[in-house]
């Protein structure tokens, strides 16, 4: 079911030109959500946790979604269009979470048969999990979808159980049709197995310490771009340096720093062929004054406002 909507409130100015996220974001339900052919972007939150407690990490991520809006809410707001809606929260109930991400497809295939961009914040990584079934549904069965996930781990784990470890290799060996590239990969973070289970199933990879020079980072996005039809991205928070975010699951102590994370998010969003984006992991019981959760946030809004441009 949906969780009640997220009140956004946050510090006001007195001035036309002072506006701020919570502002501009409008509550809706899916069902009123109108089609437009003007760049628009839909919030929907995953409040599920049960990929995270089946993969035995630490619990708290369903509080993600609440925990960043909170923090994006007073962030400013620096484009002209007022193109932000928010659909709520989808809820995983009694451990069920294969109808919980059911249900989260749902809703991201519904916002992009308005053509709105779905910004989709969960949640454990199982998250993408229903994106990707969302933006499947949206598109057919016949269009490349290159997924692009900024990670310290390849989720790909051989366990016969769904969970937030699993979601690439479900998705690699049932659709032909699905690219995987992860960037940020930790080996101290993968089994000699993970890395044999992805170079079986075709999956790509750069790792952490060789996403410099940037460039040739990019000319990898570029060439996974090109061979897809549409491009769907995921940050899993434990990718970044948990000096920076040690509100996630699985802290990295060799994790990216911030400006790695931004220049890769920035530059994969402004991509023609880029349809949605989801963040996970963000996870509020361990985080430090926000930090997470904030870092998160101001991440998002810059992506918004880049892509607005």
């Amino acid at each position: 079911m949906m969780s009640l909507v997220f009140e956004w409130t946050g510090r006001e100015d007195l001035n036309a030109k002072g506006k701020r996220f919570h502002q501009v974001v409008q509550n809706i339900k899916i069902e009123d959500l109108k089609k437009t052919s003007e760049q628009s972007f839909s919030f929907v939150g995953f409040e599920c946790q049960e990929g995270v407690r089946r993969n035995k990490g630490r619990l708290g991520a369903k509080e993600g979604p609440n925990a960043i809006r909170s923090m994006l809410a007073s962030i400013p707001y620096h484009v002209e269009k007022e193109n932000l809606f928010d659909i709520g929260n989808v809820r995983c109930d009694d451990e069920n979470l294969e109808d919980a991400q059911k249900r989260l497809g749902e809703s991201v295939a519904g916002i992009i048969s308005k053509q709105h961009t779905p910004i989709i914040l969960g949640g454990g990584h199982e998250t993408f999990y229903g994106h990707y079934l969302g933006v499947r549904e949206a598109i057919g069965p016949d269009k490349k979808i290159g997924m692009i996930n900024l990670d310290a781990h390849f989720d790909m784990r051989i366990d016969e159980t769904p969970s937030s470890g699993t979601m690439f290799r479900q998705i690699l060996e049932s659709d032909a049709h699905a690219g995987y590239l992860v960037i940020g990969i930790q080996e101290l973070g993968n089994t000699e197995q993970l890395f044999d289970t992805a170079a079986q199933l075709g999956a790509q990879h750069v790792k952490a310490g060789e996403i410099y020079p940037i460039e040739s980072t990019y000319e990898t996005i570029d060439a996974f771009v090109a061979a897809h039809d549409v491009i769907i991205y995921t940050i899993c928070t434990d990718v970044i340096d948990q000096s920076i975010a040690p509100g996630v699951s699985a802290p990295a102590p060799f994790g990216l720093d911030a400006q790695t994370v931004r220049n890769i998010t920035n530059y994969v969003v402004q991509k023609e062929k880029f349809v949605s984006m989801d963040v996970s992991e963000v996870n509020p019981t361990y985080d430090v004054d926000n930090r997470t959760s904030r870092f998160i946030a101001y991440v998002l809004a810059e992506a918004i406002s880049n892509k607005n441009k």
